[in-house]
């Protein structure tokens, strides 16, 4: 199994040349790969929703590009259903027959970059099958600030996932969080993350990259800089067992319940 993180430069509040960029990052993606890309990757992150609310060209770019590739796309749009006040800040996923295999509304709106005032948040987990010749995986998504909830990727744990894939648009400022507690939710939770952050600058923040595979025992299956990038690693799904069988903390989780 072989995943894709796709570390973009987005263009701000220009789907269709970020869609052109993704395009041009993706040599090299086989049948049943998966491919992850950022927080919002077709607009960046903006709280201007009237703007940036998908309404069709991004969904349709995701399960596109996964027909075309016969492989799993994981991206994340902004999407604003007709009447509501505020939007919500969606990971759609797609199989290689370009079908939705689920969709995960951020949790955790990033309430110091004032996210709550045009978002809502989801208010569970959930899981899509990475699947490919190789095996396949429990894979839950998360979206960017999640990252600081630990309880969420537990709960995913106990729900079956053996991946987390997180995409980001995580600042500059902070870079030194974002790979530490990734490495800390591979560690806890004895699975594979997948950390894809944006690179570049916005109107408002520069952004460091440093897009991350970790496995389960917590190593550094490989690691971007600050530049625009794809990080192509392969994924054992016996590892996730095979270590969690070694080394079974998993099982004495006490104060959460799936």
């Amino acid at each position: 199994m072989r995943a894709h993180l796709v570390q973009l430069d987005i263009a701000w509040e220009a789907p269709e040349v970020n869609f052109r960029r993704v395009r041009a990052m993706l040599g090299g993606v086989a049948p049943g790969d998966l491919v992850v890309l950022p927080e919002m990757f077709d607009t960046g992150f903006s709280l201007n929703i009237d703007a940036t609310a998908d309404r069709g060209a991004t969904l349709d770019f995701v399960r596109g590009l996964a027909k075309e590739l016969h492989a799993t796309v994981h991206g994340s749009r902004t999407v604003l259903a007709p009447g509501a006040a505020k939007a919500r800040n969606v990971a759609t996923i797609a199989g290689p027959d370009g079908s939705v295999l689920c969709e995960y509304v951020k949790v955790h709106p990033f309430s110091y970059g004032r996210e709550p005032e045009r978002f809502d948040g989801g208010s569970g987990v959930v899981l899509y099958e990475w699947r490919s010749a190789g095996g396949a995986l429990g894979v839950a998504p998360a979206v960017c600030y999640d990252l600081r909830f630990p309880e969420l990727f537990r709960l995913g744990l106990l729900r079956g996932a053996q991946m987390y894939a997180i995409g980001a648009n995580w600042p500059a400022s902070r870079q030194h969080h974002w790979r530490a507690l990734l490495i800390a939710r591979a560690v806890e939770n004895q699975a594979f993350v997948l950390g894809v952050n944006r690179a570049g600058d916005d109107p408002n923040l520069r952004y460091a990259g440093g897009s991350i595979a970790v496995g389960p025992r917590g190593d550094v299956l490989g690691e971007l800089g600050e530049a625009p990038g794809v990080l192509s690693v392969d994924i054992d799904p016996r590892e996730v067992a095979a270590w969690r069988d070694t080394f079974p903390a998993w099982r004495d989780v006490k104060l959460i319940k799936a």
